[in-house]
């Protein structure tokens, strides 16, 4: 702002008592003119001229600054990867290859990896002729000029007569798929703005509390168990333990379970501790550690609901260790409960304390607003049915058991237990109003490891309970439809398919098949409008559109791969990894931290640095792009062109884990 109003003032026509002397001169020298004298407009006009030519050059010289502030800052970016690929690619200084287990990527790897090799080698032959002026046109036979160029010719016929039509069979599938997903998007959203317009959202009839005596009234609130499942996650047990505790609800009436499944003795030590110390305090709560650590969460869970005390209890509600509810949680759950037997979950929105800690976080939080806001918002209030997010839920113990309980199956437990619940004509409520913090990945290794049992879990889910939803009595066809159609075949796997497939293959294949087309507005018009629609829910997103954008199209590949290993049942498909925390807490939870860091320090050896990861599928699809947009410069394909080096250096900064904040 202020360099604009120096541009104003710049630009502005000077009245200052200089420009007045200025003129007086102009009428003296007038006044005595002998003889070919200049006249007074002529002497106005000259000054006038000059002053103007004085203004356009600080014009140009504001914004050569400019212009070269931004090259050296470009530079010096440039400047920064190269060396970074110097030290981690050349070097191996601080870096670890990312080991896949036999069978997980390596098929997906060499695909794009002998992609990236011919595409390199038709670059190379396509600067040939684009030096020699092959390129501009084909001549006769008697023309052809040496090996390579019989070489040129033969691969231009082959490519129109045997690849072009494939391709673009292939590409129009897959902009259809697009167009589906976003009318899809454009539904959901649509769905969200009349909720908003109407203010519809689930309402309480009557009240269920009516005193504050808690102790006095105590036959009015149901016996809830509170259940909090986690596994060596010493960085956050202590919050998530504290805030549970603290829930407002009378003490004969509530339990807390603490699941624990660590296999790190220091870790169940302090967890021990903990739960110690809130039990002198009267709060009603226990400490369960399994032997034989089968299921992962779900193996949890089921053995927690199988002891005898359960029979008691009417709700449980469900917390992961990094999970901190409000006091007044229940309070604001239970009462959905209340004259409405046939529901069966009432879900609350998750918010984040880490959310602004890097980039990373910031586009996670766009993807989790859009999620809560949009979609678990308008599933919930139009279909009664959404997918359990796995925690800051409370569920009806009958409904649990109506619907089989916890099973071992998936890695998706809570979506599992979701559809066999709806397909059992139970009712979910989510309330958007209702938050409960917590953390989001802070390292792209966990996002990573995160989105693979998110993307892979509910492909196996598909598969087995597929022939429960076609015999299912409970539940009407449209609602059959929209499971099969919507929830699993176009959000779960057609998503990850076509944004792989459109963006990562089709579009570098254009580049050197020029014969097959990729219309503009699918590479950017609509992605951009996409993008835009996302991030609606978290407006104070919008300056990260574009990382954002770029950023889904890197994980793509991720979360494919995932697809494919669950519809497959590829070893990785069962593989459970505890998302890593950072221990974030709330502000006003900052003054117990020295205390909590003396626990750790005391009851733990120091953690070894963990080195950066070179992620080769993302390396591989970055030169794949950067050759693409390279060749793109010889058809003059301006949008292909920016697209295609933007997402490549995305590829490339992921590849080389230059995105989020490295954790020990």
């Amino acid at each position: 702002m202020y360099g604009w109003w120096c541009i104003q003032l710049l630009m502005a026509p000077r009245l200052s008592f200089h420009d007045w002397l200025g003129k007086e001169k102009c009428k003296g020298t007038a006044v005595a003119n002998v003889g070919g004298a200049k006249s007074p407009e002529f002497c106005l006009m000259g000054k006038s001229r000059g002053r103007n030519a004085r203004q356009f050059t600080w014009v140009l010289l504001l914004k050569a600054h400019r212009i070269i502030s931004c090259i050296t800052w470009m530079a010096a970016a440039l400047w920064t990867l190269l060396g970074v690929i110097k030290r981690r690619l050349i070097f191996r200084q601080g870096v670890s290859s990312e080991r896949d287990k036999p069978g997980k990527g390596r098929i997906l790897f060499a695909f794009i990896r002998g992609f990236s090799m011919v595409s390199s080698a038709a670059l190379v032959l396509e600067i040939v002729a684009y030096c020699n002026g092959w390129y501009f046109h084909i001549p006769h036979t008697a023309d052809v000029q040496g090996w390579m160029h019989s070489v040129y010719l033969s691969w231009i016929v082959f490519r129109a007569n045997y690849i072009a039509h494939a391709i673009q069979v292939l590409s129009n599938f897959c902009v259809f798929l697009f167009i589906v997903q976003s009318v899809d998007r454009m539904i959901l959203c649509f769905g969200c703005f009349w909720i908003k317009f109407k203010k519809i959202k689930p309402r309480v009839e009557g009240s269920l509390f009516n005193t504050d005596d808690l102790e006095g009234f105590a036959c009015e609130y149901p016996m809830v168990l509170n259940q909090i499942p986690m596994c060596n996650e010493k960085e956050v047990y202590e919050q998530s333990i504290s805030a549970v505790c603290q829930i407002d609800w009378p003490k004969d009436r509530i339990l807390i379970q603490v699941l624990d499944d660590s296999d790190d003795e220091s870790t169940k030590l302090l967890i021990r501790e903990e739960v110690s110390k809130w039990n002198q305090r009267g709060v009603n709560i226990i400490y369960r550690h399994r032997l034989i650590r089968i299921g992962y969460k779900a193996g949890n869970l089921k053995s927690a609901m199988s002891c005898d005390y359960i029979k008691d209890y009417e709700f449980v509600a469900i917390f992961d260790a990094d999970f901190q509810p409000n006091p007044d949680f229940l309070k604001q759950t239970i009462p959905h409960f209340k004259g409405n037997p046939e529901v069966g979950l009432v879900q609350a929105r998750w918010s984040y304390v880490n959310k602004d800690e890097n980039l990373l976080t910031r586009l996670q939080n766009i993807n989790l607003c859009f999620h809560f806001e949009i979609e678990q918002q308008v599933n919930g209030i139009f279909l009664n049915f959404f997918s359990f997010n796995g925690t800051a839920g409370v569920w009806r113990i009958k409904a649990l058991e109506d619907s089989g309980g916890w099973l071992e199956r998936t890695t998706v437990e809570d979506m599992d237990i979701a559809v066999r619940a709806h397909l059992n004509g139970w009712k979910f409520i989510f309330l958007n109003d209702v938050k409960v913090l917590c953390e989001v990945p802070e390292s792209y290794e966990a996002y990573r490891k995160q989105q693979h049992r998110w993307h892979s879990g509910p492909m196996q889910l598909f598969r087995l309970c597929l022939p429960a939803i076609i015999t299912s009595s409970k539940i009407s066809i449209w609602k059959k439809a929209n499971l099969v159609l919507l929830f699993f075949l176009l959000r779960k796997l057609i998503l990850p398919f076509y944004s792989f497939t459109l963006f990562c293959v089709i579009l570098p294949l254009t580049m050197f098949v020029p014969e097959a087309e990729l219309p503009v507005w699918v590479i950017c018009y609509i992605p951009v409008f996409m993008s835009f629609l996302n991030i609606l829910p978290a407006p104070r997103s919008f300056p990260f559109i574009v990382p954002y954008l770029l950023f889904e199209n890197t994980m793509s590949v991720t979360k494919f791969n995932a697809m494919v290993s669950g519809l497959f049942q590829l070893g990785s498909s069962y593989e459970w990894i505890v998302t890593k925390k950072a221990g974030r807490s709330l502000e006003s939870n900052l003054l117990v931290m020295p205390e909590k860091n003396s626990k750790l320090v005391t009851n733990s050896t120091t953690p070894a640095k963990k080195s950066n990861k070179i992620y080769k599928k993302e390396l591989a699809l970055a030169v794949l792009l950067l050759t693409a947009a390279a060749r793109s410069l010889l058809s003059a394909q301006g949008i292909h062109f920016y697209f295609l080096l933007f997402q490549g250096l995305s590829f490339l900064l992921v590849g080389l884990d230059l995105i989020g904040e490295q954790m020990s």
